[in-house]
């Protein structure tokens, strides 16, 4: 996120626990918060609190792990978590298919993503017309894996293999680094992906979870909320001055929830004040 930002420096484990970050394999593995089974925070009275540990049968009283996963600094300085872990993968491998539109796209994906094949990434660069599909695993298995898939998608048209696919770009959304415009970060249904960007027709976007997360470059100030109109979903500018506030507007009885937790762990408004106003 920093090359976005023009930020230098690399992402500390809090900070991907304070955003809730995620990347394109959280249509498989779920996001941040998912693997996130304990926490050590600091709140705004100076309090030490814990919260879960360090095994999974830990689920007593207030879920407060989930709580601070995407609390942006707001309830509390984090200074320990402790998150279930995986295996790392042996081989990785990228169907892609090229040269199909954005909604044709998105019915490919969706497609990939419904089969039985494990699909652990699934994006679309309309700018190249590539709807890529990772695959990951024992070695056996990808290559196994693969060639279903390929066989699935032939229908869709042409159908290669990319064993070196940059997934780290898609993650980080490379391709908007050193940008001009508004950034924004638009999560909507998979369904709903290609409307989004043709109402943002001509601005530079990226589809990755299958068309449910859309990074856009817009010009400056551009009205993106007004121009996505009724789509269910919600918007966070990432860069640029935007039009409105950085987080999704909340419905009211939603925000005065928002507001009153954030009083009870910080009463005194020192932690990240307004920041998720």
């Amino acid at each position: 996120m920093g090359a976005l930002t023009g930020k230098t420096g690399a992402s500390t484990i809090g900070g991907v626990v304070a955003a809730n970050a995620s990347g394109p394999r959280r249509i498989q593995a779920g996001a941040c918060r998912d693997s996130l089974i304990g926490v050590r925070f600091v709140d705004g009275r100076g309090d030490i609190i814990k919260n879960g540990g360090r095994v999974m049968k830990n689920v007593t009283g207030y879920d407060l792990v989930k709580l601070l996963a995407g609390s942006h600094g707001s309830l509390g300085v984090i200074s320990e978590v402790a998150f279930k872990v995986l295996p790392g993968v042996e081989a990785t491998a990228t169907v892609v298919v090229h040269g199909l539109d954005d909604r044709t796209a998105v019915v490919a994906m969706s497609v990939a993503l419904g089969s039985p094949y494990e699909v652990s990434g699934a994006a679309h660069d309309p700018a190249r017309k590539a709807t890529m599909l990772r695959l990951e695993g024992f070695a056996e298995s990808v290559a196994y894996r693969c060639k279903k898939l390929q066989e699935t998608l032939l229908r869709f048209g042409d159908v290669s293999v990319d064993e070196t696919a940059d997934w780290t770009a898609v993650r980080d959304a490379g391709m908007f680094a050193g940008g001009s415009g508004d950034l924004w970060r638009i999560s909507v249904k998979p369904s709903d992906g290609p409307s989004v960007g043709a109402a943002l027709g001509g601005c530079k976007i990226l589809y990755d979870w299958g068309g449910g997360l859309i990074w856009a470059e817009v010009p400056s100030g551009f009205d993106l909320r007004g121009a996505i109109g009724t789509v269910s979903g919600h918007a966070t500018l990432v860069r640029g001055q935007g039009c409105g506030p950085v987080f999704h507007p909340e419905p009211a009885p939603v925000a005065a929830l928002s507001k009153g937790v954030r009083a009870q762990f910080d009463p005194r408004g020192i932690l990240n004040t307004g920041v998720m106003d």
